[in-house]
């Protein structure tokens, strides 16, 4: 369809299938358990103080728990971790249930593991933007150690690097 016929709301998406993103998972502990999902909308904000942030959704699942956190969990995705991924993008799968591995971390934060870095953040704030909230957090905890290249997400795909 030429981008003249299209909505504005069709031509933002058929643009940003075109963008390729890191793929994290967000996570938070919620009154009725952890809960996460996928985000590829990961940006730092700031280093000084180190701040970074992701947007979510205010309809989806995870919302009523990330609206309430005082801290969230913040996973870079490994190339190994599609189906990680996949299962976190998922409406209504029980994320947390095997094969999914995790543990408390800090803050009582779930951290994933086998993730290539993860963060712990303290939600200084969460900014209104359409249909969805941008959270921004601070970093206080985290390990940038895990091994691995990290997962993309483009055309509506999951994919790996290529040199």
């Amino acid at each position: 369809m030429p981008s003249d016929l299209l909505t504005a709301t069709d031509l933002l998406r058929s643009v940003f299938r075109r963008h390729a993103a890191g793929v994290a998972v967000i996570t938070a502990q919620g009154d009725a358990g952890p809960v996460g999902f996928t985000a590829t909308s990961l940006s730092s904000v700031s280093a000084e103080p180190p701040l970074l942030s992701f947007g979510v959704g205010t309809g989806s699942s995870s919302w009523p728990a990330i609206a309430a956190a005082e801290h969230v969990g913040i996973h870079v995705v490994g190339e190994h971790q599609q189906e990680l991924a996949a299962t976190f993008a998922r409406s209504g799968a029980d994320r947390f249930a095997a094969p999914t591995q995790w543990r408390e971390g800090p803050e009582g934060v779930p951290v994933l593991d086998g993730v290539i870095a993860w963060l712990v953040g303290r939600v200084v704030a969460r900014v209104p933007a359409g249909d969805h909230r941008i959270v921004i957090a601070e970093v206080v905890h985290g390990d940038p150690a895990g091994s691995g290249r990290p997962l993309l997400y483009h055309q509506g795909r999951f994919r790996c690097l290529s040199d």
